[in-house]
């Protein structure tokens, strides 16, 4: 292996093209992988030329290769996320994806290509320390992605570079210009990749059949615990939806609790959202593991404020939150992710 050779995950979009011209720039040795997730064929543990490229400047001629991993991202994301959903919860695919597809993708190509690094252009810094690796909010907080990262292991974390942590999204787009990078006006897609027009209710109806059909006509239940009418389908709703519930009420109502052994959705006012405590398992550490219960503030989702919390361990993976300020739809499926000023502490599932 050669510390000088780098594996950078290409996605075909502008801030993965920028990190690997920069990469460059350095001195660096740079093989782009593009990790192919949506095809249909089983997994192709072989590393093929891609068609990608990179940029129109001779100067950043960076081979790019596939590898299909879409048999492994059918059995484990998409399964998850459809399990998910049939459990009442609401998943977070993005963050599974990076342990179990991206990274695991990367190192795979590293070795296959005698590489010790890898990178991606993901917004977001590491800080290599005597204590070693501490993952870091990007400097641009409007597009800081650390929030996506928290399952990632320490081990990983000292073999990646992200190259954009230092920039500003602006400063991204200015470069690709510079380095002629054919995807520099791309538009950004917030949708989740496999999950057309991000219409996931669609995406569950064609994918589990006759689901529709099997969880129709369930009840919605105020909070008197009076019938007031029927949904489409418990797997059809999230927390703090309110939104096409279908019922009029003399207030707002949302939904607060969602009972998928008994087929029913429970809504409340938006008071009925607030919770100031929350439990979370599958907790991964990425600073050393608490003994104790410590001070931290903490996002419930990516786009959320943080707010100050404590945190008590309750045993080897789960943990309790207590958060100074009730926070809304916390949302059982979704991550809630610890930080300590811009460090990332770790995360779990919220329960």
């Amino acid at each position: 292996m050669t510390s000088d050779h780098v594996i950078l995950g290409i996605s075909g979009g502008v801030d993965s093209a920028v990190a690997a011209c920069l990469l460059a720039d350095k001195g660096l040795q740079v093989t782009g992988l593009n990790i192919r997730v949506l095809d249909q064929a089983p997994d192709n543990l072989t590393l093929e030329p891609s068609p990608i490229v990179i940029s129109d400047n001779p100067a950043y001629n960076i081979p790019v290769y596939t590898l299909n991993l879409s048999a492994t991202f059918r059995d484990t994301i998409i399964a998850n996320f459809r399990d998910e959903y049939l459990a009442g919860r609401t998943p977070n695919p993005c963050t599974l994806c990076n342990r179990e597809i991206k990274w695991k993708g990367l190192l795979l190509g590293a070795r296959m290509l005698e590489a010790n690094l890898v990178a991606t252009g993901h917004y977001a810094r590491i800080i290599h320390t005597e204590d070693g690796p501490e993952l870091h909010k990007g400097v641009d907080t409007s597009k800081d992605q650390s929030y996506f990262l928290w399952m990632l292991s320490k081990e990983e974390l000292d073999r990646t570079i992200f190259p954009l942590g230092d920039l500003a999204k602006s400063e991204v787009r200015e470069l690709a210009r510079k380095f002629g990078v054919k995807a520099a006006e791309k538009k950004e897609s917030q949708e989740i990749c496999f999950v057309p027009h991000n219409d996931y209710r669609a995406f569950l109806s064609s994918s589990i059949p006759e689901l529709e059909t099997q969880v129709r006509h369930g009840e919605i239940i105020d909070a008197g615990g009076e019938i007031i009418g029927h949904h489409k389908g418990y797997p059809f709703y999230t927390i703090g939806q309110r939104k096409g519930l279908g019922i009029s009420a003399s207030e707002p109502l949302y939904v607060n609790r969602i009972d998928p052994s008994g087929n029913r959705i429970h809504v409340g006012s938006k008071e009925s959202l607030a919770q100031d405590t929350l439990t979370a398992h599958d907790v991964n550490w990425l600073t050393p593991p608490p003994g104790e219960p410590f001070r931290a503030s903490a996002r419930i989702r990516y786009r959320d404020t943080e707010t100050p919390c404590r945190v008590t361990p309750l045993d080897n993976d789960r943990v309790e939150v207590v958060f100074d300020i009730p926070k809304q739809a916390v949302t059982p499926g979704q991550a809630v992710v610890f930080f300590r000023d811009d460090t990332v502490l770790g995360g779990g599932i919220i329960a």
